[in-house]
């Protein structure tokens, strides 16, 4: 080891707990020694312009506050802030005269349980990924609100990082011309886009979804710790990066899951959160956040090239080229349809929806989780009604269908394909919803969903006695749907796709066959 604190810390008298071995991992801001029991991290004395730990007093202060802040997320992992005294050549935990360094300490968790590491073994599941997506809906609604009158969150506030990314990556850049001119594209379109989502900002602000984030959410910084997803290791070194919009944090963790070829699993994980969070109103920013959090790992990459040999010079040049390449990908304009399922409670519409997130960049929007949300619910709460009572009167019911036909269409503003999952057993309500996709130009589909009627009562029957599914639909609502229900029109057949649910092949070829409908 080149740096004396390190070699002088690999030493186990020093600590006051047994040490199973020493490793080292070093980033571009921070040493941590791994012992075994805990980890100890190190700021280094490094001075990035976003963050500065170049004073004793700064680095005691970051200390600090990485403890307190990550608490909130990984209370079981981050233990304390310890002074060091003597000297980087003899350290020593014993107090004697002033420290000249401080470290956290953090329970350290086992090897391999990153959700990094997992993802390279391709053992990182989707329930992980939804527990994710609930966690960080959670975090986001419990933490603190940004104050009316600070400056975080205005749209200058928001565009001065991703303007200094632009200008500190430029003269990493050398000569290569190809390069320089793919950072300006990216710099005008971020420019642009900052110019046409100004009062969508301003908006966000003025609506609460600044707030005290985590700033840094990437699989990195995502563990498995006693079998439970942990987020750790939070902005705290820079206000103004973690005093962010709610989408700020969501949208990295989605740049990070596509940047490692996971787009079902960032599907999923951006599908868990909306459903829970009900922000999708984020999806308007998204890209112009993931465009933004792609060029702040492309930048890092390049800082770490300093100090590096040629071989890792060269590997980190390919990782700063990857993230420019999918920063870029983020500003073309995709192609959009809406669906909208249609069946009998219990026919197996969230079946098929799901393999439509599962294929497809969607997002999906469901009846009985909107409805609720309507009405103040949690999605999993119960409602307690009667039939046609409650929340599911027939009032009720038409204000849910408008609310969905407004969803879709600002989702489809916001540059996504979107599926409406609800029964649509009504000509008018799914007139209501065809209607305004048609004045979109946007291609519509019917998915219609069917099963054996045994399937459906034993399936609604199944449903209820697990528990924890948002709908409330049971076999009462099932016999008056059979009698209620009204058939699609010849009109509406020409735009349908047939989903026998009971019929494994015929669910899991939907999105092939969706494929083919716009080929």
């Amino acid at each position: 080891m080149s740096n004396p604190l390190i070699e002088a810390l690999s030493r186990p008298s020093l600590f006051d707990h047994p040490v199973d071995s020493f490793e080292l991992i070093e980033t571009h801001i921070s040493w941590v020694l791994l012992t075994g029991p805990y980890a100890y991290k190190i700021k280094k004395p490094v001075d990035f312009g976003f963050l500065n730990f170049t004073s004793l007093e700064a680095r005691k202060t970051y200390c600090e506050a990485e403890v307190e802040l990550n608490r909130r997320l990984a209370p079981n992992i981050y233990d304390c802030v310890l002074p060091l005294y003597g000297t980087a050549e003899a350290p020593s935990f014993n107090p004697g005269g002033e420290p000249f360094e401080y470290l956290v300490r953090m329970h350290q968790f086992p090897k391999g349980q990153l959700l990094s590491q997992l993802q390279e073994r391709g053992e990182l599941s989707l329930e992980q990924i939804d527990q994710l997506g609930k966690i960080l809906a959670d975090f986001h609604a419990s933490i603190e609100v940004a104050a009316p009158d600070s400056d975080y969150g205005t749209p200058d506030q928001v565009m001065a990082p991703i303007s200094q990314n632009f200008e500190q990556v430029r003269p990493l850049l050398g000569e290569d011309t190809q390069a320089l001119r793919q950072l300006e594209l990216l710099q005008g379109w971020a420019e642009d886009s900052f110019q046409r989502l100004h009062p969508l900002l301003t908006q966000r602000k003025e609506q609460g979804f600044i707030r005290a984030c985590h700033g840094d959410v990437h699989l990195g910084n995502i563990t498995l710790f006693n079998d439970q997803v942990t987020l750790f290791d939070c902005i705290e070194f820079n206000e103004s990066f973690r005093w962010t919009d709610t989408c700020a944090d969501i949208a990295f963790l989605i740049m990070d899951l596509e940047a490692r070829g996971e787009p079902q699993l960032a599907n999923h994980c951006l599908n868990r959160y909306l459903e829970i969070s009900g922000d999708y109103q984020s999806l308007a920013l998204l890209s112009f956040y993931k465009a933004y959090r792609a060029m702040v790992r492309a930048k890092v990459s390049l800082f770490m090239m300093q100090g590096a040999d040629e071989a890792g010079r060269e590997a980190l040049l390919r990782e700063y080229h990857k993230y420019a390449e999918l920063a870029e990908s983020y500003t073309c304009v995709p192609f959009r349809f809406a669906a909208i399922t249609h069946g009998l409670s219990g026919s197996g519409k969230s079946t098929a929806s799901s393999k439509l997130i599962d294929g497809l960049r969607i997002i999906r929007v469901r009846s009985d989780v909107e409805r609720k949300r309507l009405f103040g619910l949690a999605p999993d709460a119960s409602s307690d009604s009667e039939l046609n009572a409650n929340i599911y009167t027939p009032e009720a019911s038409q204000r849910t269908y408008d609310h969905l036909t407004q969803l879709c269409t600002e989702i489809l503003g916001y540059g996504f394909s979107v599926v409406v999952d609800a029964t649509y057993l009504k000509q008018q309500q799914r007139q209501q919803i065809h209607d305004a996709v048609e004045e979109l130009g946007v291609p519509f589909l019917i998915l219609s969903c069917e099963a054996e009627l045994d399937n459906i009562r034993q399936w609604i029957r199944e449903r209820a006695a697990q528990g924890g599914d948002p709908s409330e639909a049971n076999l009462d609502v099932l016999e008056q749907q059979l009698k209620s229900s009204e058939p699609l029109t010849e009109q509406e057949r020409l735009y349908r796709k047939l989903v026998k649910t009971d019929d494994k092949d015929s669910v899991d070829s939907l999105v092939a066959r969706i494929h083919q409908r716009f080929e």
